[in-house]
């Protein structure tokens, strides 16, 4: 289920179980000495049942990923905190705990500012200053990037001109403050990457990008879509569901898909994003970093 389709809202119990970091990296760095061919992220989205319900908190995370699973970057949802984009006080809080875990503040994912491919001019316009204050936030936390996504209406084609413009407007405010701005396969025309491949060209900034989700593309093969997104990745989001005896998720061949990734010379955050439902979140999470290490074991 999409973050932005999501209703039912359940809770699952958060445990606690240290695990040893992969790197010692500093955070934010895009290019790794050797040691691991991949850095590992985690994304809020795989909490929020437990967010939704209210037995975590969202200032929390910088505090779960480091302690419970030795991850050193987060990558937020806008929703856990969506009226305090301007509140200069709580992103003190976020910057203050992110620090004294050492945490590395990643991106930040927005959703429900209005579709940047509207059709209508004014809304387009409206779309794109409603995300400027998700800008300003993720420069204060120290992001590198926000997450959109690239919503219309219309014909492939029409679709495709209107979110490359409203794309390309928030790009060149995002640009200035040295922020990027990336699409995530999230439903709609955005799920078929040759679409969104055509979109990235029709931007054509170095500052917009992709941010290819193992799941996600429904109808449309998943290798295929990643492989012709990662070209424009500045992000990766490792979906996770289910997993079978050995630790291998059921849906996508992540060693397969790993590759695909690396293939494109990328040596970024792959973030955890677990969506299951038979595992408790603090279950998958543990279960998806333990397949992601050992694939940084086997490609390495």
């Amino acid at each position: 289920m999409r973050r932005r389709a999501f209703i039912q809202q359940s809770a699952f119990a958060l445990a606690a179980v240290p695990m040893i970091p992969v790197s010692r990296l500093r955070a934010g760095q895009g290019a790794l000495p050797g040691a691991v061919p991949f850095k590992i992220s985690l994304a809020q989205w795989s909490f929020h049942k437990t967010l939704f319900a209210r037995q975590m908190d969202h200032l929390d995370l910088a505090r779960v990923a480091r302690r419970d699973y030795g991850i050193e970057a987060i990558e937020y949802v806008n929703v856990f905190f969506k009226d305090k984009a301007t509140d200069a006080a709580y992103l003190a809080q976020m910057n203050t705990r992110a620090r004294d875990e050492g945490v590395y503040q990643h991106l930040i994912m927005v959703d429900g500012e209005g579709a940047l491919g509207d059709p209508g001019s004014a809304k387009r316009t409206l779309a794109v200053e409603n995300h400027r204050k998700w800008l300003d936030a993720a420069k204060t936390l120290g992001c590198a990037t926000i997450r959109v996504n690239a919503q219309s209406t219309g014909t492939p084609e029409e679709q495709e001109r209107l979110a490359a413009d409203g794309l390309r407007r928030l790009v060149e405010i995002a640009a200035p403050m040295n922020l990027n701005v990336i699409v995530e396969n999230h439903g709609g025309l955005s799920s078929h990457g040759e679409w969104l491949v055509r979109v990235m060209k029709r931007v054509d900034h170095p500052r917009c990008g992709t941010l290819p989700d193992f799941g996600n593309f429904y109808d449309y093969d998943r290798y295929q879509a990643v492989e012709e997104m990662m070209p424009f990745a500045k992000a990766v989001s490792a979906k996770s569901h289910d997993f079978d005896a050995s630790g291998n998720e059921t849906k996508t061949d992540y060693k397969r898909m790993l590759q695909i990734v690396l293939r494109a010379k990328f040596q970024s955050w792959v973030g955890i994003e677990y969506e299951g439902a038979t595992l408790s979140e603090a279950e998958g999470v543990r279960a998806t970093l333990k397949l992601l290490q050992r694939m940084q074991v086997e490609l390495a």
